[in-house]
């Protein structure tokens, strides 16, 4: 019988479970799970769900911390021909609330240590939906269907047909962080999916032989991906719950023999701040990736002097079209600003306010071309319509991602800032980003995050925190006099604060809100 090439996410699962069937796919909390386990366990989610009503096209909300339970549900959700939609486990009441109803949700499947947060915020919608709850012995109710009960490797394989799909049908609904507003569903297809991930794995140069440690939520794309993609190429996936214990990370990468391990700028930082860090052996480690935001220049020559033979690949991506450029690792000594070219599969243009291409050297706008875009944003047409264009051909339309770049001669890209990023003080622009960069080539600093605050006479001020490295102190004067060496007059921060650590998000990315709520209390003062 001819084997054709998989159309649907799921359907990877299924060929590598042919292919690898006792090779060890997932590893988190010292539990291991093969692929032809992975495989049957999502076929028994998948059976369970249709028998409760999921079809074709519903939304499933997973809210649970990272685990396998999470890997489990995803592909069990695609094989009923459900639509997944994870979500940060720390997520509160209110925001749970209104994705239940934005998404018009069938199912949760939630840990039962979430009950409270889950049940009030089913019923604060009065929706629908159903519960299936994951959790221990201690947590369950005799009288509830649980995960433990109907969905274990011991019990016979539920024999629901799953439904046939296509490719253009879609496949999750990533909710991005939202630090302000409501937060916006991201809809991307299985042909979506599977084309972003084709490309990284090619320009990774992924193969079955890779194990990648991911710390990161899998409710992040950047998270979710490193497993789409290690099931894809066949690969093992060790999934931890958070980055925050930087000694237990040290300790998988060498346990582990960890191949790939893909970072943002903040995991990064707690690392190179470990005095160990030179005396651990990563000879196994073959690569490094990193997205979210831009590697600060004096991270990347940290690691490039410390672990040579590392290849780091510095990234940018979005979750409008999960990656955009990746810099060559080979490039990284010479460009190290840079988050380089467009990846495989992908086209780039900077543009300007009249959407007209401009020239090398020129900021603008990115816009992004490839199978890789998503459909546009769940039940949001006018924001839909607002970010993209049509492109050259019936049914192509161009992402205008917000982002400000600009392309060297050779074409690699820059990375300016968001447009939100982009103030007016004093009369001039702006790139908070560009304060941001000048800081962190001063010695001494480990972290920082810059924001704008309203002021009646700069129009808006520039307000930076600045965490130090263990044993340097630094003081606001400092600070100043090195901006001043640096930058012109209108960037140069009207405050200055030292805080322990600078708040972020689940996934490690700046918290920009409680930043601002912050930089309003320290103000005050």
């Amino acid at each position: 019988m001819i084997e054709f090439d998989p159309v649907l996410v799921h359907e990877w699962l299924s060929r590598s479970a042919r292919r690898f069937p006792e090779k060890t796919a997932l590893i988190c909390n010292d539990r291991k799970i093969t692929y032809r386990e992975l495989d049957h366990l999502s076929d028994q989610c998948g059976g369970v769900l249709m028998e409760k009503g999921v079809s074709r096209g519903d939304r499933v909300i997973i809210f649970m911390d990272n685990s396998p339970e999470v890997v489990i549900a995803l592909y069990g959700i695609l094989k009923a021909g459900g639509v997944f939609v994870i979500l940060e486990g720390s997520m509160k009441t209110p925001k749970l609330g209104y994705i239940i109803q934005n998404a018009g949700t069938r199912m949760v499947i939630a840990h039962a240590g979430k009950r409270k947060i889950v049940q009030d915020a089913v019923q604060s919608t009065g929706s629908a939906c159903k519960v299936l709850w994951v959790c221990d012995r201690n947590q369950r109710d005799e009288h509830e269907e649980t995960w433990d009960k109907i969905i274990t490797w011991g019990e016979k394989r539920i024999l629901h047909p799953f439904p046939r799909g296509i490719d253009i049908d879609l496949a999750t609904v990533i909710y991005t962080s939202g630090s302000t507003g409501e937060p916006k569903g991201v809809m991307s297809t299985h042909h979506n999916m599977i084309s972003a991930a084709r490309s990284i794995i090619q320009y990774i140069g992924n193969s079955e032989d890779d194990i990648i440690l991911t710390v990161l939520p899998l409710s992040f794309d950047y998270g979710l991906y490193q497993v789409i993609m290690s099931v894809m190429f066949g690969g093992t996936v060790v999934i931890e719950r958070s980055f925050m214990y930087s000694e237990q990370l040290l300790k998988r990468l060498t346990e582990e023999k960890i191949t790939g391990f893909p970072v943002v700028p903040t995991i990064l930082a707690m690392l190179l701040r470990l005095e160990s860090l030179p005396e651990r052996d990563f000879s196994s480690l073959r690569y490094i990736t990193n997205t979210g935001a831009a590697l600060p220049v004096e991270h990347i020559r940290k690691l490039r002097k410390l672990f040579p033979h590392i290849s780091l690949f510095s990234m940018f991506g979005l979750t409008e079209c999960k990656r955009v450029s990746f810099l060559p690792p080979d490039k990284v000594d010479e460009r190290p600003e840079s988050v380089g070219i467009a990846m495989p599969n992908c086209e780039t243009v900077i543009v300007d306010e009249n959407g007209k291409s401009v020239p090398a050297g020129t900021s603008g706008q990115l816009v992004v071309r490839g199978a890789n875009v998503m459909q546009g944003y769940w039940k949001d047409s006018e924001t839909t319509r607002r970010i993209f264009q049509d492109g050259r051909y019936p049914a192509e339309r161009l992402l205008f991602t917000g982002d400000y770049f600009h392309k060297d001669d050779d074409g690699f890209l820059y990375f300016e800032g968001r447009k939100d990023d982009l103030i007016k003080s004093r009369g001039e622009r702006v790139s908070i980003r560009e304060v941001e960069r000048a800081l962190m080539e001063m010695t001494g600093v480990a972290e920082t995050a810059v924001v704008a605050l309203p002021d009646e006479i700069l129009g808006q001020a520039i307000a930076a925190f600045v965490v130090s490295v263990p044993g340097i102190k630094l003081d606001r004067g400092k600070v100043l006099q090195y901006c001043t060496s640096q930058l012109e007059a209108n960037k140069i921060p009207k405050y200055v604060w030292f805080p322990d650590r600078i708040p972020r998000l689940e996934n490690g990315k700046v918290d920009l809100k409680q930043l601002r709520i912050l930089a309003e209390e320290f103000r005050g003062l």
